[in-house]
């Protein structure tokens, strides 16, 4: 009597295997993701950042890959005797920190990503929202104590064409897309602007009328009662969302406000999760535990 062999690669299949439905679900789909915080920096981040992506485009999603580059941009600022300022949480952008900028997320961010991107077969393309009109912004004047300041070449999204985004993905691309815009202002040709990466983000998933933007941080989601409690939000919808962003810490507020702006342009889910985690984004989206926060269009009502 013959007996079965017992398959030490079964574990495998069943993990497969339980992926089969989220598979099923997001074939075809668009997803944003906005690549940022330590996942940019640590090199096995990146490298698993990178293979997870890939995956996504071999399991039939179309990804899309956002990102800035903060950290980068105060080294170089740095190396150039430029004083790195914020104001409102934005970074004051002078004429000369726009060419620093530009240089280090065009330049620098984006072909490290795209390379690490092409290790596993030429799917990436590189652009920033300069080109086909991908971005456009008009000057940005937060206001600070109840007046308008200037705070240089930081730009307010305006417009968005998805043109050359949607042209890539229809070719079995990933698009990476670094957060600088033209300029819609007359008279101001030739001009960039620096946009913040999140926002960049958001608004591309509804303009593509993405399935999902995926929001990387350095914190396991939205917390319940920070810093009393570290219990993370595991789901809410855009009004419970609205009413909490008061009380976020400034460095929440964009992304946040960016996943209530993607699920009220039309975008299914808007998740913000930890790229501290290796593998983060398929954890997110092929299990059911999920790891971060999600955000639900109202109509989608209580979970």
């Amino acid at each position: 009597m013959s007996t079965t062999r017992k398959h030490t690669a079964l574990p495998k299949a069943q993990i497969l295997i339980e992926a089969l439905p989220w598979l099923t679900r997001h074939h075809g789909k668009t997803v944003v993701i906005k690549f940022g915080g330590n996942a940019m920096i640590d090199e096995d981040l990146k490298a698993a950042f990178a293979q997870d992506v890939v995956f996504l485009r071999h399991a039939g999603l179309k990804p899309v890959v956002v990102h800035g580059g903060g950290p980068q941009i105060s080294a170089a600022l740095d190396k150039h005797g430029i004083v790195s300022e914020f104001k409102a949480g934005l970074r004051v952008t002078t004429e000369d920190a726009m060419d620093v900028v530009r240089m280090v997320l065009a330049g620098q961010v984006q072909r490290e990503l795209v390379g690490l991107l092409n290790q596993h077969g030429p799917f990436a393309v590189g652009l920033t929202g300069e080109d086909a009109h991908t971005i456009t912004a008009t000057r940005h004047r937060p206001e600070i104590d109840g007046e308008l300041v200037d705070i240089g070449r930081v730009g307010e999204i305006t417009e968005i064409d998805t043109g050359a985004i949607e042209a890539l993905l229809a070719d079995g691309r990933i698009p990476v897309v670094s957060s600088i815009a033209r300029s819609q202002d007359d008279g101001d040709s030739g001009h960039v602007y620096n946009v913040n990466a999140d926002t960049a983000a958001a608004a591309l998933a509804a303009a593509l009328g993405a399935e999902t933007l995926m929001v990387l941080t350095d914190v396991e989601g939205l917390y319940e009662d920070w810093p009393h409690s570290d219990e993370v939000i595991s789901r809410l919808t855009a009004s419970q969302l609205e009413k909490l962003l008061p009380e976020l810490s400034s460095g929440m507020v964009p992304k946040m406000e960016g996943c209530l702006h993607a699920v009220r342009g039309g975008v299914t889910t808007a998740r913000v999760i930890d790229g501290r985690v290796q593998h983060s984004i398929l954890l997110e989206i092929f299990t059911d535990e999920g790891i971060g926060t999600m955000v639900v269009p109202d109509e989608q009502g209580e979970s």
